[in-house]
């Protein structure tokens, strides 16, 4: 519809759909078989309520705003006549050809369409009446009035034959009453149920034969029940205001479904023998859902059928649904890496799954106060919306300074360069753009200048920005220049260098820059775990040897506790070792590797650290393994048993046997 849809029917051989709606106020017929719009025609005036009288859309019945009632025919209008008061709704009695219109009077006004004339109307005791309904088995006819009543009549001698007081019925115990319940809806379902819906939202279920209702059900909005429908197949009510559809079991009130739009509804029809439902909204499309649970597809639209059942979610559950996934990082900073390896962290990918609950006590144990930041957080946040309204000074973010300044500058080249240009638009700026605005109001975008990717990537960004500074300043020059001389000059001005020359000299700088940034991290890192060593070494527990017994310790102790500088007294009789030991040092280093090694294994030292208060000897011995001691066990037993066996060779020192060239001597000579 070009604006509203106000209602919705099918036919009842299925074949067509009519709608009507505004504005202009006209009628559209859709063929199913077809799945196209079979015809179109406008109208007056706005319709209030229209039915289709026979199985097809050859016989329609307007009842329109403006008290006129309007046929029409296959071809198209057909005749068109006015009732007394205004109409608000309207039933046909099939065996007698009588049409009863309700409205704003307490009449039933009675139009016979075999005769083409108004008979006696029928005199209700409500001021108005809202809604009516005939029952298709046996013709009863009802209607309900703005009082809150329902009166029923028999069409076949004109009398009212009960009368029901629903109004009191909706409103349960307790239940504040604003205004009197009025009748929004009336629908009939077989011979002895009959749903009545009221302004305040409640749904009555009725049998013909108790005045007492035997379900009522609430929609909970305190909006006009618009719509009732009747699903035989799942003895199922479909009712609906103007914000939800439910659909509910008639029997026991429990909930089957509901479907809240995105816009009003104005009413519902539900397609026969079927689970799918067409709505009239207060929008120009008119919604169609389809419920598989409620009825198959009807006969035109079979595929849907296949759709659902490809679309049809398995009921398999995720494995990792309680699951939370965590990086090493994370187990670092939460404290657990000594879970790794454990039934508690399954490892996955890059990192390893945990139990949600474990990890939510976990982080709540390490950062207690994480709740209370983060409630200071949204309250500063709120108050910096809040400060936005006010007159604004142009200032920079408090979050990547820099980065904003280097933005207006930019902006403000841009625009001085773009208002120079007659036909120049200026671009939008980043800063003004909302979808960056996080990067210059959360902290955790803020940009970290020490970081080793910035100090290499930032002379590539400052030579493009200082290449486009330049370049805005070319651009400008050259505005100002053909402002004033219009010739253009395609040759360069003496004195200055080519672009590819500025170009190769601006590479060759940034390129020496970034080795630059290289060698100096490199430094930075060497320094770092020098550093590194040396807090290690400084905080590793050393085993001291005190030569100077136990007065000594004492007084090393007593001079720890105070700030005043630190003396140490050497006994008597005990002599200063640090230079007295420098000549065996040379000698030592005179000695080779062997010796010295032999020495250091004898002494079971280390090394020895000579200071000007005397000698630290650090002192450890490896420990080895099992298998190293069993090895070194059995060379020992070898080295033993080799010793024993070993015979003297004392009786071959003689000087036979010595080789040729023995002083000169023959060979045998003695």
């Amino acid at each position: 519809m070009p604006t509203v849809c106000t209602s919705i029917k099918v036919s009842r051989d299925g074949q067509f759909i009519l709608a009507a709606g505004t504005y202009k106020p006209r009628i559209r017929c859709y063929d199913t078989y077809q799945l196209s719009l079979k015809f179109e025609r406008c109208l007056d005036s706005d319709v209030v309520a229209f039915d289709i009288l026979s199985d097809d859309y050859s016989k329609l019945v307007f009842l329109h705003c403006d008290r006129h009632v309007e046929f029409h025919s296959q071809h198209g209008h057909y005749y068109k006549t006015r009732i007394p008061k205004f109409g608000r709704d309207f039933s046909y009695h099939y065996p007698s050809c009588d049409l009863y219109f309700v409205g704003a009077s307490s009449e039933v006004f009675r139009l016979n369409l075999e005769q083409g004339r108004f008979l006696n109307s029928l005199q209700t005791d409500a001021v108005e009446n809202n809604v009516c309904d005939i029952n298709p088995i046996h013709h009863l006819f009802a209607t309900g009035s703005s009082e809150g009543r329902v009166e029923c009549w028999d069409p076949r001698v004109r009398n009212r034959v009960g009368k029901l007081d629903c109004a009191l019925s909706s409103l349960a115990e307790g239940t504040e009453v604003q205004a009197l319940p009025s009748i929004s809806a009336l629908k009939f379902n077989s011979s002895l149920t009959m749903a009545v819906g009221t302004t305040t939202g409640q749904v009555l279920l009725y049998d013909l034969r108790s005045s007492q209702p035997l379900l009522v059900k609430d929609h909970l909005y305190n909006l006009p029940i618009n719509s009732l429908n009747f699903h035989n197949q799942l003895d199922l009510v479909v009712s609906s205001d103007s914000k939800i559809i439910k659909i509910w079991n008639k029997d026991t009130g429990k909930l089957f479904s509901s479907i809240q739009p995105q816009t009003n509804i104005n009413g519902v029809c539900v397609y026969p023998n079927s689970g799918m439902l067409f709505t009239a909204n207060e929008d120009p499309k008119m919604n169609t859902f389809y419920i598989p649970a409620l009825g198959p597809a009807p006969r035109w639209c079979s595929f849907l059928d296949n759709l659902t059942e490809e679309l049809e979610e398995s009921p398999e559950s995720t494995v990792y649904d309680d699951y939370k996934f965590v990086t090493r990082k994370d187990l670092e900073n939460l404290g657990l890496t000594h879970l790794i390896g454990s039934s508690l962290l399954r490892a996955y990918m890059h990192g390893f799954f945990m139990d949600i609950r474990l990890y939510h006590k976990v982080k709540s144990m390490v950062n207690p106060f994480a709740y209370e930041e983060y409630r200071k957080d949204k309250i500063r946040q709120k108050i910096e919306e809040a400060r936005t309204q006010r007159v604004q000074v142009k200032k920079l973010p408090k979050v990547n300074k820099e980065l904003a300044l280097k933005l207006m500058e930019e902006g403000d080249d841009e625009a001085e360069v773009v208002s120079r240009k007659k036909k120049g638009k200026a671009l939008p700026s980043i800063l003004g753009d909302d979808r960056f605005k996080v990067m210059f109001e959360n902290s955790d975008y803020q940009v970290d200048e020490q970081s080793e990717e910035f100090r290499l990537l930032n002379p590539i960004v400052s030579k493009v920005g200082q290449k486009r500074k330049k370049k805005l300043r070319l651009l400008a020059q050259q505005a100002a220049v053909s402002e004033q001389v219009p010739e253009d000059n395609d040759e360069e001005p003496e004195g200055r260098a080519s672009s590819e020359e500025e170009s190769s000299d601006d590479d060759k700088s940034w390129v020496e820059e970034v080795r630059e940034q290289r060698r100096l991290l490199r430094q930075e890192d060497r320094d770092r775990r020098r550093q590194e060593r040396k807090d290690a070494d400084r905080n590793t527990v050393l085993v001291e040897r005190e030569q100077n017994g136990g007065e000594e310790c004492s007084n090393v102790a007593e001079s720890k506790k105070t700030s005043q500088p630190q003396f140490y007294q050497i006994k008597a009789g005990e002599e200063f070792r640090s230079f007295n030991d420098m000549a065996r040092k040379q000698k030592l280093q005179k000695t080779s590797l062997e010796e010295r090694l032999k020495l250091e294994e004898h002494s079971e030292t280390s090394g020895t650290a000579d200071t000007a208060v005397g000698s630290k000897q650090l002192t450890f011995t490896l420990k080895k393994s099992e298998q190293q001691k069993k090895q070194q066990q059995a060379e020992r037993e070898h080295h033993e048993e080799r010793k024993k066996l070993r015979r003297s060779a004392g009786h071959l020192s003689s000087s036979r046997g010595r080789g040729r060239g023995w002083g000169g001597r023959g060979r045998g000579r003695h």
